[in-house]
């Protein structure tokens, strides 16, 4: 019995009232699901909720309300406790390695808005615990998916102490050329265009991502690359 206390303990009394009001919060619902900003009407389980915090964590940070329906209406959550012990469970069990994510609410009369604030991480990527394997996930305009395994290497070499290199031969003067007059490529149709495996043009395009030239977009659940907007 006081092992199992001392899990829960370890787990709850977290929670900070909010500087928002709840005219505040609605202003900020209003603003709908993005790549920064979703919603969730409960937590469902510890193993569901480490999705979307590993997501944005993936990411750019974001935040999750709890207590707030697809469709913006702020339906509260009655009692925040378990709320609460399952998110800071999920960030530390579940997202390795873990999150430190911050709880904030806003009381609507009998029920409150909880606000879990997800900072981008500082060592990527997060994976989420599964049954069999672990899995990687990141944010896409208002949904968290599983990365590709293109995504993951990025985020790996981006966040290496090791540098990385890459050559401005033949194959990338092809690659250019054919961005240049249709805008984006996936690995198999690169391989295809440079006579290579797809392992040897995923490595070429992730170089290339990961030194700014390129990015990278999920469609269909299937990467596209793309010239950088930055070294446009």
């Amino acid at each position: 019995m006081k092992d199992e206390l001392e899990f829960y303990l370890q787990y709850t009394d977290s929670v900070q009232v909010s500087r928002l009001t709840p005219s505040d919060l609605k202003g900020l619902i209003q603003t709908g699901e993005s790549s920064f900003l979703e919603f969730k009407h409960s937590v469902a389980s510890p193993e569901k909720i480490a999705r979307e915090i590993a997501a944005f964590a993936n990411t750019k940070g974001g935040t999750i309300l709890i207590g707030v329906e697809d469709n913006g209406e702020m339906v509260g959550v009655e009692g925040y406790h378990e709320e609460e012990f399952w998110l800071n469970q999920a960030a530390s069990e579940e997202c390795i390695p873990e999150v430190p994510i911050s709880i904030e609410l806003v009381n609507l009369g009998e029920r409150d808005v909880l606000i879990v604030k997800v900072p981008e991480a500082e060592e990527k990527p997060v994976y989420v615990k599964g049954k069999k394997v672990r899995q990687v996930y990141v944010r896409l305009e208002d949904e968290s998916v599983v990365a590709s395994d293109e995504y993951i290497e990025v985020l790996k070499q981006n966040y290496s102490d090791e540098g990385f290199t890459f050559e401005y031969g033949e194959k990338e003067q092809q690659l250019f050329r054919f961005l240049n007059e249709y805008g984006d490529i996936t690995v198999k149709r690169f391989s295809l265009l440079i006579s290579v495996t797809t392992y040897r043009a995923a490595k070429i395009l992730v170089n290339l991502v990961s030194a700014g030239i390129l990015d990278l977009f999920e469609k269909d659940g299937i990467t596209h690359y793309t010239f950088s907007k930055k070294s446009s």
